[in-house]
């Protein structure tokens, strides 16, 4: 896999270890960390949430042979942007490397409906459904407040509201569970990646 990546990008050292990988990806700079989960000393999903506690922002692709839903889950949870199935890579990995350096989120089409399956998207007001929408779009509260002609301490609670419903804490990841789950504004990337 190293080798077809090198044809199009600089590829750092690879590691083989979980404390290994945090140690590179904090001193390093990359632009994207490509991970699997099963890995001595941490797992991908470990040093993921190593990483996001430590403030790192570098986007995070899994590239795994797990596909239970659970484990997927879980490592979007820890702060994952992508999700690749080992037996699909290949242009598949390619195609999600492109989406999530784009600021976009990936799942491979063959877990997809997997996934949905196994957790349906919670429900929402109609008014938390404009919301989320317009947070999605990259609107600010007081833009938000101005378009659904609201106060922007309305705006704001809808958003609060909106952070314990998708149990996250702030809005980019609001903005990624909106997206994992394909909900309103959030599910046009998926449309435009998958075939």
């Amino acid at each position: 896999m190293a080798q077809l990546l090198r044809l199009d990008y600089c590829v750092l050292p690879l590691v083989a270890d979980g404390l290994r990988l945090v140690e590179v990806a904090m001193n390093g700079a990359p632009d994207l960390v490509i991970t699997d989960i099963s890995m001595p000393s941490a797992s991908g999903i470990e040093a993921t949430r190593r990483l996001r506690a430590a403030g790192a922002t570098v986007p995070i692709l899994f590239l795994s042979m797990h596909t239970e839903p659970a484990m997927v889950e879980e490592a979007f949870r820890a702060g994952a942007q992508g999700y690749v199935v080992k037996s699909m890579a290949g242009d598949d990995l390619l195609r999600a490397m492109r989406d999530v350096l784009r600021g976009g989120t990936y799942v491979s089409p063959s877990l997809w409906s997997r996934c949905a399956r196994n957790e349906a998207a919670p429900k929402l007001t109609a008014r938390q459904r404009e919301v989320l929408d317009l947070l999605v779009s990259g609107f600010r509260s007081r833009e938000i407040a101005t378009k659904l002609n609201l106060s922007v301490r309305t705006v704001e609670a809808h958003r609060q509201a909106l952070l314990s419903i998708f149990d996250v804490r702030n809005g980019i990841e609001l903005v990624r569970e909106a997206g994992r789950l394909r909900i309103g504004a959030a599910a046009e990337p998926f449309k435009r990646t998958w075939p």
